[in-house]
């Protein structure tokens, strides 16, 4: 495969696409020996004939119009690649790990692609410590929990009550709110890995039994069977409202901190712009 090239993808690709050697050499702006030599090297290194050539025209095999449509790919790819590393500016990547920023979500991404249409904006959930940010899924990552890795950054753009999710026929769901000593004592459904609640939200005489989920998914069936409890943000009932599941403010627990993170020594060139929009979108909401 190190014999591969992307000039010889770009010679398969404007063969194909012109018609003739003579005519992909113009585009190209090489010789038609050029062209030829390219092709032939790329179908030694492939060990595949790719094109059929008469004296009328030039075809592609079976193999070669599975290999010209993943070229094509390769070459966008690139292409993308190059463009983006450029100006920094093209797409944007906000990766978070259950409920982006709930109820301003939609509002957040109209504002967005209104006021910076030159840029993509793609939401991506990715449930893990840093939403994707550590791992290069995001540029930048909307976090409920301190960031203690000093390779990153972040701001508090925004709070969010803390809700208790019951089962719909749970005795608690009948009150239009609960306190933490009610739902002590009773097992709670925690993310270790991303969840904003641990048990130390509780004093110690009345904390509940602890058992771990590994997405949000499972946490909303295991919560629907009565099978326990959890306490989330308020963004969670925004993004997840399902039937046999009630939300409940717990009134006496202290809000979640919404965060925007980015990476310390290369932050996006648009994260100003969107920690001052949800940060705006918080406030008037």
């Amino acid at each position: 495969m190190d014999e591969v090239d992307l000039r010889q993808l770009r010679c398969l690709v404007a063969i194909v696409d012109e018609g003739t050697f003579t005519d992909a050499a113009i585009a190209l702006g090489v010789s038609q020996a050029a062209v030829s030599r390219t092709l032939a090297g790329l179908e030694r290194a492939l060990g595949v004939r790719l094109l059929r050539r008469t004296s009328r025209e030039v075809t592609p095999t079976a193999t070669g119009l599975r290999v010209v449509e993943r070229a094509r790919r390769v070459l966008a790819d690139v292409a993308g690649l190059v463009q983006e590393a450029g100006s920094g500016h093209t797409r944007l990547r906000i990766g978070y790990a259950w409920s982006a920023v709930g109820r301003h979500t939609v509002a957040f991404q109209r504002r967005w692609h209104a006021a910076h249409p030159g840029i993509d904006l793609h939401l991506i959930r990715v449930n893990a410590a840093f939403a994707g940010l550590g791992e290069g899924a995001c540029d930048l990552a909307v976090v409920r929990r301190p960031l203690e890795d000093r390779r990153f950054d972040s701001a508090i753009v925004g709070l969010e009550r803390r809700l208790c999710a019951l089962a719909a026929d749970d005795p608690l769901a009948r009150r239009r709110s609960v306190r933490l000593a009610d739902i002590g004592g009773r097992i709670l459904l925690v993310d270790r890995r991303t969840g904003t609640t641990t048990p130390e939200l509780w004093p110690p005489d009345v904390r509940p039994v602890v058992e771990e989920i590994r997405d949000v998914e499972d946490w909303l069936t295991e919560i629907a069977a009565g099978r326990g409890i959890g306490v989330t943000a308020e963004s969670t009932a925004n993004q997840y409202p399902r039937p046999g599941i009630v939300y409940r403010p717990v009134r006496d627990a202290e809000p979640v901190a919404v965060r925007l993170a980015w990476w310390r020594d290369d932050p996006h060139p648009a994260q100003q712009a969107v920690l001052e929009l949800l940060s705006e979108l918080y406030r008037s909401g």
